[in-house]
């Protein structure tokens, strides 16, 4: 009986206080009133509704249409409804309800921080994943267990599924060897060819034909023609083909200059030609690379007059390439040389140093006194 009675006054005083909050809420009184109203809070009620409504009113002004709230504006609007009684009053461009729900969103993700365990260091070595990615890397046709089973062989022991996580890591594109790993695969059985163009003085095109072996970047071939017809590319690879020297993959693109002649001289030689896609000069990098050195440092500097100009200073400039000019993608050594091994090296000179000069004077190539030539 007695619980009875306390539960009835409790809930009409919960009643009686609703109302007079409802009266009292800012945005049901006149202006004289809800100041008069106002004198009755706490200044950090009043201090909290103002904050609350200046962030709101910064919104408002920062988008024309629907305003839209960034992660600032929503921690900063639910940590001020903690402070005030009158957080829902408070509001007018968006629902009491939105900030209940952007509460449990921060606490879901404050829950889920603490939670992660302190020790991120996967089970997994991070010197086992590396050689599962390099394996997958290098062996396009492996498939799971067959790098399960090499692991084993070097006494590793890694489950199926673990290996075709860092798999699919390590394999950015799917089927197919990738173009990269064909290349660094097959570097010493590919040439590649190309064509660049130089103007004369008269503004009239000259073109220059290149073969380049990939490996030790050395300059097969290299021509210069004002009409490189068909029939005149495939004289130039019958002539970088002698006594069988020839390599196993031609890259070149998709050029009308190489006709059917090209293609037949190519078979006829057991030379399979490899064609790069459209609009990827990346594809054929090395050939681009060294026209990009060509123009650079030899043909950007001289007035070309006449074919047989042209001629002489990029046959003079291969000789350079060939056989003075260290190249950063063979560790710095010369075409001619990359076979040999590396002399040892010193910090001293070992005896006199003698300079000659290239394409008059535009480059210098040095030697010891004893082995110039």
């Amino acid at each position: 009986m007695f619980s009875q009675i306390w539960n009835a006054c409790k809930s009409l005083f919960n009643r009686v206080k609703d109302t007079i909050k409802q009266w009292t809420k800012p945005a049901n009184i006149t202006l004289a009133v809800g100041a008069l109203t106002d004198l009755s809070r706490s200044k950090t009620d009043l201090l909290v509704e103002n904050t609350m409504l200046r962030q709101q009113l910064i919104v408002l002004k920062r988008f024309v249409k629907r305003p839209k709230f960034t992660n600032g504006d929503r921690i900063r609007l639910t940590l001020l409804a903690r402070f005030t009684n009158f957080w829902q009053s408070a509001l007018h461009i968006i629902q009491p309800d939105t900030i209940l729900r952007w509460h449990r969103d921060m606490f879901k993700r404050y829950w889920k921080r603490i939670s992660k365990p302190k020790n991120r260091e996967p089970f997994t070595p991070r010197e086992t994943i590396a050689l599962i990615k390099q394996m997958a890397r290098e062996n396009h046709l492996w498939g799971a267990e067959k790098i399960v089973g090499e692991l084993l062989k070097l006494g590793i022991t890694v489950g199926k599924p673990t290996v075709q996580k860092y798999m699919k890591q390590a394999r950015r594109t799917t089927g197919g060897q990738s173009w990269a790993t064909f290349l660094r695969n097959h570097a010493r059985e590919v040439w590649a060819c190309d064509f660049t163009v130089t103007h004369d003085l008269l503004f009239r095109p000259i073109h220059t034909f290149v073969i380049i072996a990939h490996h030790s970047r050395e300059i097969v071939h290299a021509a210069v023609t004002r009409h490189p017809t068909d029939a005149w590319v495939a004289q130039q690879l019958r002539e970088a083909t002698p006594w069988n020297r020839k390599p196993r993959f031609l890259i070149r693109d998709n050029d009308k200059k190489f006709g059917k002649q090209f293609s037949t001289v190519a078979c006829s030689s057991g030379i399979k030609e490899l064609l790069t896609p459209l609009k990827a000069p990346r594809a054929n990098s090395i050939c681009e690379r060294f026209f990009g050195s060509l123009k650079r440092e030899g043909l950007d500097n001289f007035l070309i007059f006449r074919e047989a100009q042209l001629q002489r200073i990029v046959q003079e400039y291969v000789s350079y390439y060939n056989q003075h000019r260290p190249h950063q993608g063979i560790q710095q050594r010369i075409p001619t040389w990359f076979v040999q091994h590396r002399p040892p090296t010193s910090n001293r000179v070992q005896g006199k140093v003698v300079s000659m000069p290239i394409l008059s004077g535009l480059h210098h190539s040095y030697a010891y006194a004893g082995a110039a030539h």
